[in-house]
C-alpha cells in the first residue's frame, strides 16, 4: 500500500524530477488554500448590521460544494494512469512472492487513502473558521451540513471519475480505452475548470434556476449537494427544491460508489491480462502522405528548415511528442484548462423576466484569440522543456558539442520555436475560423476578419520569442535544467502576463479595425518586437555557451551567480 501511494506523486508525469515530497506539500497548500481564504473574504458582509440575503448566502454555499467537487475531479483526472496496474508492474511485482489478492488490496487501499486524504485537506481549513466568519444562527448544524456536503461533493466527483474509468475499461478494453483516454482526460479537466470559472454567472441565474424547479437544476451535480447544505443547515423550512436535489444527491453518490466496486476489479483483471499479453500487432510505420502534403512540407521545409540540424529537431519533435505519455497528457491538460477558458469569456449569461438568455459579446470572441493562443504556446513550451527522454537525443548533444557552440545551439533551440510558431498558428487560425460561426455580425466584416488573423498570428510569434526567450535545452532531449524551477513564480508570472495579453490582443484588433494603414502599422510592429526578442534570446545563447560544461553532480551555484572558474 505504501509503494502505491508513493508511485501517486513520485512518477513521470506528477514530479518529472523525483522531487515527490516538495510537489506533495506544494499540492496540499495550493488544495486547502482557496476555501480558507474565501471564507475570509466573507467575513465583512457577515458582520455588517444587515446580513446578506439569503440567495446571496446561498450562493456562497454553492463555491464550497462546487470547489471540492472541480478540486476532486481534476486530482482523479490527473493521476488517471496510475489507478491501475503498468507494465513496470507486471514486470517486477509478478515476480515477488506476494499473493495477487494483497496487491490488488493494496492498490485498493492507496487509492481510497489518496482520495480521503485529498478529499480532507481540500476542505479541512475552511470549516475551522466559518462558524465566525459566516457568522449562521445554528453554529453546530451549519458545521455538520458544510461539512457533509463538502466531503459528498468530493466523493462523488472522484467516485464518478473512476467509475467512468472503469466502466471504459471493462467494456471497451485496453485498446479502444487507451484511444479515447487522452480525448476523454482533456474533456473532463475542461468541465471541471469550466464549472468553477462559470461561477460568478452561475450565481445570477441560481435563484431562477431553483425556484421555477429547472430541469437543468436537476442535472447540475453541484446543486444535488447544495441541497444537502442547506437541507441540514434549514431543517424543514428549507424550500422544496433544496429536498428533491437533496435525494438526488445522496442516491448519485451511493451509485457512483457501488458502480465503481463493481467495475473496478473487472478493469482491472483486464489490464492486467492485456499488459501480460502486450498491445498486439499495431502499425508502427508512417502513414503515407499524399502529393499535395509532400508538396507543403517541401515548401515549408526550404523555407524554415533549410539547416540539416533544424530540420533534423524539428523532425524529432514531431515523432516524439505525441507518443511519450507525459508530454501527452501536459498537452492534455492545457488543452482542457484553455478550452474552459476559452468557453467562459465566450457565452455571457444574462436573466430577462425570469428567462435565461445566452449572448456572445464581441469583446469576448476578440479575447479568445489571444486565450487559444497564449494556452496552446505554454503548454507546448512546458512539454517541450520536460526532461527525461533521452532515448533518441545522444546525437543532438553531439552536434551541439560540450560546451555548446553558439551556431549549433542556435540552430537546434530556434527548431523548436518553429515547430512551435506553426502548430500555434494552426490552432489559432483554425480557433477563428470556427468562431466566426457564432460571433456577431460586427466581426464578420473584412477588416475584423483581418485583424483577427493579424493579432493571431501576431500574437504566436511574439509570445513563443517570450516564452522561449531563455529556453537554452534541445527539445524533448531530456537535459535537466540547471536551476530548480518555482511554481509560485511561474503562476505570479501567469497571472501577471494572461491579462496583458488579452488586453493587447483586444485592444489591438479594434485599433486595426479602423483601417488597412493600420493593419500594416501593426505588422511592422510585430516584425520589430520579434526582431528585438530574437537579439534577446541570441545574448542569452552566448552567456549559456560561454559557461563551461558541468560534469555529472557537480554544483552549478557559482554559475547561477554569474560567476565564472
Amino acid at each position: 500500500m505504501r509503494h502505491f501511494l508513493e508511485r501517486f506523486f513520485n512518477h513521470e508525469t506528477a514530479s518529472p524530477d523525483g522531487d515527490a515530497k516538495t510537489l506533495l506539500v506544494q499540492i496540499a497548500c495550493a488544495a486547502g488554500l482557496p476555501g480558507f481564504l474565501v471564507a475570509l473574504y466573507l467575513d465583512p458582509l457577515y458582520h455588517h448590521s444587515t446580513p446578506p440575503p439569503y440567495w446571496l448566502q446561498v450562493d456562497h454555499h454553492l463555491f464550497f460544494v462546487l470547489y471540492s467537487f472541480v478540486a476532486m475531479g481534476i486530482a482523479m483526472v490527473f493521476e488517471w494512469d496510475m489507478f491501475f496496474p503498468d507494465l513496470l508492474d507486471v514486470q517486477i511485482l509478478k515476480t515477488l512472492p506476494v499473493k495477487d489478492r494483497n496487491v490488488f488490496l493494496g492498490r485498493v487501499a492507496a487509492i481510497a487513502i489518496l482520495v480521503g486524504g485529498f478529499l480532507i485537506d481540500s476542505n479541512l481549513l475552511a470549516p475551522t473558521i466559518m462558524h465566525i466568519t459566516l457568522n449562521p444562527r445554528h453554529p453546530g448544524r451549519f458545521t455538520a451540513g458544510h461539512v457533509a456536503a463538502v466531503l459528498l461533493s468530493g466523493l462523488f466527483s472522484a467516485a464518478f471519475t473512476l467509475a467512468l474509468q472503469g466502466s471504459l475499461l471493462s467494456v471497451l478494453g485496453e485498446r479502444v480505452f487507451r484511444r479515447l483516454s487522452l480525448a476523454l482526460q482533456g474533456l473532463l479537466i475542461a468541465l471541471f475548470v469550466m464549472m468553477l470559472l462559470l461561477f460568478p454567472s452561475l450565481s445570477g441565474l441560481l435563484p431562477v434556476l431553483l425556484q421555477s424547479h429547472s430541469f437543468y437544476a436537476l442535472c447540475f451535480p453541484p446543486l444535488w449537494f447544495l441541497g444537502i447544505y442547506q437541507c441540514m443547515i434549514e431543517g424543514a423550512d428549507v424550500p422544496s427544491i433544496f429536498t428533491t436535489l437533496a435525494a438526488i444527491g445522496f442516491i448519485a453518490t451511493g451509485a457512483a460508489v457501488a458502480l465503481t466496486m463493481l467495475t473496478y476489479p473487472i478493469a482491472y483483471m483486464r489490464r492486467v491480462r492485456q499488459v501480460i499479453e502486450g498491445p498486439g500487432k499495431q502499425n508502427s510505420g508512417r502513414r503515407p502522405t499524399g502529393p499535395l502534403a509532400r508538396w507543403i512540407g517541401g515548401m515549408f521545409d526550404r523555407a524554415f528548415l533549410r539547416r540539416p540540424g533544424r530540420r533534423a529537431v524539428y523532425s524529432f519533435i514531431s515523432q516524439t511528442l505525441f507518443r511519450v505519455p507525459r508530454y501527452r497528457i501536459y498537452l492534455v491538460l492545457y488543452c482542457g484548462v484553455g478550452l474552459s477558458i476559452v468557453v467562459s469569456t465566450l457565452f455571457n449569461f444574462r436573466v430577462v423576466h425570469q428567462q435565461i438568455l445566452l449572448d456572445v459579446p464581441a469583446d469576448g470572441v476578440r479575447a479568445s484569440i489571444a486565450i487559444v493562443g497564449l494556452w496552446t504556446i505554454a503548454g507546448l513550451r512546458v512539454a517541450l522543456a520536460s526532461s527525461g527522454n533521452r532515448i533518441g537525443s545522444w546525437v543532438f548533444q553531439v552536434i551541439r558539442g560540450r560546451p555548446p557552440v553558439l551556431s549549433s545551439a542556435l540552430e537546434l533551440s530556434e527548431a523548436a520555436q518553429v515547430w512551435v510558431v506553426k502548430w500555434s498558428a494552426i490552432v489559432t487560425m483554425s480557433a477563428i475560423l470556427l468562431l466566426h460561426g457564432i460571433a456577431p455580425p460586427a466581426l464578420r466584416t473584412l477588416p475584423a476578419m483581418t485583424a483577427q488573423a493579424i493579432a493571431g498570428l501576431g500574437l504566436c510569434i511574439l509570445l513563443t520569442d517570450i516564452f522561449f526567450s531563455r529556453f537554452t535545452r534541445i527539445a524533448l532531449a531530456g537535459e535537466r535544467p540547471r536551476e530548480r524551477s518555482s511554481v509560485a513564480f511561474a503562476v505570479v508570472l501567469y497571472f501577471t502576463l494572461f491579462p496583458a495579453v488579452v488586453a493587447a490582443s483586444v485592444g489591438a484588433q479594434l485599433w486595426m479595425e479602423g483601417g488597412i494603414s493600420r493593419a500594416w502599422f501593426a505588422v511592422a510592429a510585430i516584425a520589430a518586437a520579434h526582431a528585438g526578442l530574437r537579439r534577446i534570446h541570441g545574448r542569452v545563447m552566448q552567456d549559456y555557451c560561454d559557461c563551461p560544461a558541468l560534469e555529472d553532480g557537480e554544483e552549478d551555484f557559482p554559475l547561477r551567480l554569474g560567476l565564472r572558474y
